[in-house]
């Protein structure tokens, strides 16, 4: 019998919720099943611009030579292609600025497939432009409009079996690789490390529990549930690989859109992952745009006060006893302005906390709101998402208003905030 470690709180609400059926496999089945590799931990978005599947084919007197000469054509067209993807000039020529201006703009080069010969340069590369240096070229001003926070569930059929994170699948890892900086969808995406397994699994999307999706959303800080769906189907070994893909969203399963690509051999079927999924970006903002992305209003239950009914049963009855008293005893009491005590309301608060500065930092901004009375940790989970316990004189409303004001993202549900940078 292994020994048990220390469970994070994502870790116990996926055991305990599969204890029921493992009960008769025993608990060293459930520990073997978050065990294992299976963790792709996705990339840094920093919101540069990213522009992929740029070939080139260029010569030059040496192999380094003829590098450097295909790096300038890549940049120059990803530039042009930059561009005409965020519609500036009607899709006509990009401005035709020089390649010292160009390398200015670009922060790295992102190589996917290279052949080097000794005066031939020919590869796949990708380029990242820099967002600060780059925006002026492009025009853009203004701010931009994002989703609240949305789990990430890729789903992908292969060989007749539906997986997400039980295995390491090319669809995680395109999904890890993508950089959303650009995107107005704020995605969280898990890394499939621990308990992800047994959270998320192809069989919880057709899960309906509200109770149960609030309990999983809750566990990684997010308002809603996005489900990108890819369907592999091989012609035969080695050759055309036929991919279908869907977007979905909501606890209900909701069907947003779909559509057909495919790779001409299997080499090439990460550049059709990660074309698919800027597809699906595209699908998924345009849901957003038209209003089809809200946060489904059932996974955030608020109880609803009738007032009507209140004051009918405080007419019955008369006033409170306290109340009487307070006015029998001191008639010539003067009553002062703001002399009614404000409640106390205890919060849960969840941080998304990659590191431990981020807890820092949340449990600090916390704290310095005026009207916290006590702010202490109920649950650290360093790579997760930690938990603070809030006594506040005031209502969640208030609470939530001075973290926006200090710059976090605040997803408010039933007497429980999520707070991320």
């Amino acid at each position: 019998m292994p020994k048990w470690p220390a469970w994070s709180r994502r870790a116990r609400i996926a055991v305990f919720g599969a204890l029921g059926l493992a009960l008769a496999a025993g608990g060293a089945v459930i520990y073997a099943q978050i065990e294992g590799d299976r963790e792709i931990a996705p990339v840094a978005s920093n919101g540069d611009f990213e522009v992929t599947g740029i070939e080139v084919n260029a010569a030059g007197k040496t192999a380094e030579e003829a590098r450097a000469n295909g790096w300038k054509q890549a940049q120059r067209l990803a530039w042009e292609k930059l561009w005409k993807s965020n519609g500036m000039g009607g899709g006509g020529a990009a401005p035709a600025l020089d390649d010292g201006t160009i390398d200015g703009m670009v922060s790295a080069v992102v190589i996917g497939q290279e052949q080097i010969g000794p005066r031939r340069y020919i590869a796949t590369l990708g380029v990242i432009f820099d967002r600060a240096r780059t925006s002026g070229y492009l025009g853009m001003q203004g701010q931009i409009a994002h989703s609240a926070p949305l789990l990430v569930i890729p789903v992908l059929t292969q060989g007749g079996v539906t997986s997400v994170f039980e295995t390491r699948t090319p669809w995680q890892k395109a999904w890890a690789e993508y950089r959303t900086g650009t995107s107005v969808i704020d995605y969280v995406r898990p890394s499939g490390a621990g308990a992800d397994s047994l959270l998320l699994t192809a069989g919880q999307i057709s899960r309906r529990s509200r109770n149960w999706w609030r309990l999983v959303l809750d566990s990684f800080g997010a308002s809603d549930v996005i489900m990108p769906m890819a369907r592999l189907e091989r012609l035969w070994p080695g050759g055309p690989v036929r991919g279908t893909f869907t977007a979905r969203r909501g606890p209900d399963n909701q069907f947003l859109g779909s559509f057909e690509l495919t790779a001409p051999s299997e080499d090439k079927l990460p550049a059709m992952l990660a074309e698919a999924i800027v597809k699906l970006d595209g699908i998924y903002a345009g849901a957003l745009a038209s209003g089809q992305l809200a946060p489904d209003p059932s996974l955030n239950l608020q109880p609803e006060i009738d007032q009507a009914l209140i004051d009918s049963i405080i007419a019955k009855v008369g006033p409170t006893p306290s109340a009487a008293t307070t006015t029998a005893t001191s008639p010539d009491a003067a009553p002062t302005a703001g002399a009614t005590a404000v409640p106390n309301t205890v919060i849960t608060v969840q941080i998304a906390t990659p590191d431990s500065a981020a807890f820092d930092a949340g449990m600090t901004a916390v704290r310095r709101i005026a009207g916290v009375k006590e702010a202490a940790s109920t649950s650290l989970a360093i790579g997760g998402t930690s938990v603070l316990r809030v006594t506040f004189a005031g209502d969640i409303e208030a609470l939530a208003a001075a973290l926006r004001a200090q710059g976090w993202k605040v997803t408010q549900g039933a007497s429980a905030l999520s707070i991320r940078k």
